[in-house]
C-alpha cells in the first residue's frame, strides 16, 4: 500500500497540535525507534475545520510500554483495553485514547481479536472508513495511505478496500456508514457500499440492541439526517431498526422546527417523530433498541399526547394549551407540537405555538396545589375517598381555566366533596 504524505499548513491542524497536553503526551511517548501519531476523528474533523471533541493516537509502543512510559512522565493512565491495545493517558484535565497499532487475527461481525503490529499501513486496512484513517505526526506530516484526505475533499464517505470485507469484520459498519455519511458527505451515498449494506442487512440481527441504538440515536442528530434515513428506509435497511417504515415526513418536519427555534438536535424527539404513532410503537421500540426509562417514558408520553390530539376539533387557543401542558407535561407537549404543526389541519395548531412559546420563555404552567391533608380537613375520611375527592377536584379546576388562588381551589374541593 503506497501512502501518500504531505505537510499541511491547515490552521485547525497546526492549532490541534499545538495543544499543550498534546505535546506533553508526545514528548512522554519519544523513544528512539518508535512512533506516535494523532489518527482518526481528530485529524478528519481539524481538515474539516469541525470542533474536535476527542483526540486518539496510534502507536509503535505496546500497551505496557506506553503504560511504563507514561508513568516515568508523572502521567496517569487507565487500562481502557488493554487486550485491544488502548490505554488512556491523563494529562491534566485531557484524556487521550493511546492505542498500539494492530492487524485483525479473526473476526466474528461483533468484534475482532487483533495482534499487535508496527505496520501503519496495516493497522489502516483494518478500520472503515477512507476518513477514519488519516494519521498526523508531531511534526506536522499528514499520512494518508488509504486516499482519505480525497475523500474528505470530495465529501464522500468510502469503506477501505472491499466494502462487504469491512462489514463482515463488524456489522454495526452498516449503521456507521450512513451515519457518517449524513454528517460528513455531500451528494449520493457511495454506490459500492450501499450495495454491500443491502446484500449484508442481515447481519444487523446478530448486533447487540445497545449497540444499534447508541448508533442509530447518532444517525438521527447528524447533519443529513432527513435524506440518509430516506435512503436506508429505500434501500430496506430502516425496517430492520425500527420494525418499520417509518413517518419521513414527521420526521422533516421535526427537524425543520428545531431549526426554526435554533433548538438542539433532539434524537429522542426525532426518534419520536419517526417511529411513534401509538403507545405500541413505544413499547416495541423500548424492547428492539434497549431504550432507557426516561427515553421510554417520553415516547410513551409523546403517543399518549398524539392520541388526544387527534381527537381535537376545534383550533387549540390559549386555554387548550394551558389545559394540555397541566395534564400531559410542557415538554411532551413541546415535543409533539413541533412534530405535527401543519398537519394534517395546520389552523387547529397555528394559534398553539406562540402559546408554547410563551411557556418555554418563562410562563409558568400553573400547578394545582391541593393534597390529601386538605381533603382531610374537609371530612374526607382515609382511604380511597381521599384520592377521589382530589381527582374531582382537579377536574373541576382544569374545567374552570386552572385559577391560581388557593380560595377557588378550596371551594372547587368543598364541591367535589359534596358531589363523592
Amino acid at each position: 500500500m503506497r501512502e501518500n504524505v504531505g505537510t499541511f499548513s491547515q490552521p485547525a491542524l497546526a492549532a490541534l497540535l499545538a495543544r499543550p497536553s498534546l505535546q506533553i503526551l508526545f514528548d512522554a511517548l519519544a523513544i528512539s525507534g518508535e512512533d506516535t501519531r494523532v489518527v482518526g476523528g481528530a485529524v478528519r474533523n481539524a481538515l474539516l475545520d469541525r470542533p474536535i471533541n476527542d483526540i486518539d493516537c496510534a502507536t509503535t509502543m505496546t500497551p505496557r510500554e506506553v503504560v511504563r512510559r507514561a508513568a516515568a512522565a508523572s502521567l496517569r493512565t487507565i487500562p481502557t483495553g488493554l487486550e485491544h491495545g488502548t490505554v488512556t493517558v491523563l494529562v491534566g484535565d485531557d484524556s487521550y485514547e493511546v492505542t498500539t497499532l494492530r492487524e485483525d487475527v479473526a473476526t466474528d461481525g461483533r468484534r475482532a481479536t487483533v495482534s499487535f503490529s508496527k505496520s501503519f499501513a496495516a493497522d489502516a486496512a483494518r478500520r472503515d472508513f477512507t476518513i477514519n484513517a488519516l494519521y498526523l505526526s508531531r511534526d506536522g506530516r499528514l499520512h494518508d495511505p488509504v486516499g482519505g484526505l480525497a475523500d474528505i475533499t470530495a465529501r464522500r464517505v468510502r469503506f477501505i478496500g472491499d466494502p462487504e470485507t469491512r462489514i463482515r469484520e463488524d456489522y454495526l459498519r452498516i449503521l456507521r456508514f450512513f451515519r457518517f455519511h449524513a454528517d460528513y458527505a455531500d451528494g449520493p451515498l457511495d454506490a459500492e457500499g450501499l450495495a454491500a449494506t443491502i446484500r449484508l442487512r442481515a447481519g444487523l440481527d446478530g448486533l447487540s440492541r445497545e449497540r444499534v441504538r447508541a448508533e442509530f440515536l447518532k444517525l438521527l442528530v447528524a447533519l443529513r439526517a432527513v435524506e440518509t434515513i430516506d435512503a436506508m428506509a429505500d434501500a430496506g435497511l430502516l425496517l430492520m431498526v425500527i420494525g418499520g417504515v417509518g413517518e419521513r415526513g414527521r420526521l422533516a418536519r421535526a427537524v425543520a422546527g428545531e431549526a426554526a427555534r435554533a433548538s438542539p438536535a433532539d434524537s429522542v424527539l426525532r426518534l419520536a417523530a419517526l417511529a411513534v404513532t401509538t403507545s405500541e410503537d413505544a413499547l416495541r421500540l423500548k424492547q428492539s433498541l434497549r431504550l432507557s426509562n426516561g427515553e421510554f417514558e417520553r415516547l410513551a408520553a409523546y403517543a399518549r399526547l398524539l392520541e388526544t390530539l387527534r381527537s381535537v376539533v376545534e383550533p387549540l387557543d390559549a386555554r387548550a394549551v394551558r389545559r394540555l401542558a397541566v395534564t400531559e407535561g410542557l415538554g411532551s407537549l413541546s415535543d409533539v407540537l413541533a412534530v405535527v404543526a401543519g398537519e394534517p389541519r395546520p389552523e387547529l395548531t397555528a394559534d398553539a405555538l406562540p402559546q408554547l412559546d410563551a411557556y418555554r420563555e418563562g410562563r409558568p404552567v400553573p400547578v394545582f396545589r391541593l393534597s390529601g391533608r386538605d381533603a382531610l380537613a374537609l371530612g374526607v375520611e382515609k382511604g380511597p375517598e381521599v384520592g377521589r375527592a382530589l381527582e374531582r377536584a382537579k377536574a373541576l379546576w382544569l374545567d374552570a381555566d386552572c385559577p391560581d388562588d388557593q380560595d377557588t381551589a378550596w371551594a372547587l374541593l368543598a364541591q367535589a366533596v359534596k358531589d363523592l
